[in-house]
């Protein structure tokens, strides 16, 4: 009985890893670039790793974006076009643009409260 929880938490942590992994367009580069998309076992074991998006799994995720490449890693066009590296670049451009965009915005909104926390502390006085 030990052997099965361990082998099950060592394969849940294989996978955790490896899915995380998606959510770096030079890694997916790499992988286009040596033919593991074009190997049915491996595009079936893809499609397999969205269990990954239910919320009892996501939940361990520390980089989400891996879920949406792991959805567009459904598509063959888009395994296809991951083979030219400027395809990657671009992708990891736009993951740093967003993650830009979005620290700027939590910083804003903390920012905002912030001064509505000092605002209201000051009105009570």
């Amino acid at each position: 009985m030990e052997t099965d929880d361990t082998g099950n938490r060592l394969r849940f942590q294989l996978e955790l890893e490896f899915v995380q992994c998606l959510a770096n367009p030079n890694y997916l580069n790499f992988l286009a670039q040596r033919g593991y998309f074009k190997d049915k076992a491996f595009v079936n074991y893809l499609k397999y790793l969205l269990y990954w998006k239910e919320p009892e799994y996501a939940k361990y995720l520390k980089y989400p974006q891996c879920l949406h490449m792991l959805e567009l890693l459904q598509y063959e066009h888009f395994r296809k076009e991951l083979v030219n590296a400027q395809c990657a670049k671009f992708i990891d451009e736009q993951q740093i643009l967003h993650w830009q965009h979005y620290s700027r915005k939590r910083m804003r909104l903390q920012q905002a409260l912030a001064e509505q926390h000092q605002q209201n502390n000051t009105s009570v006085k």
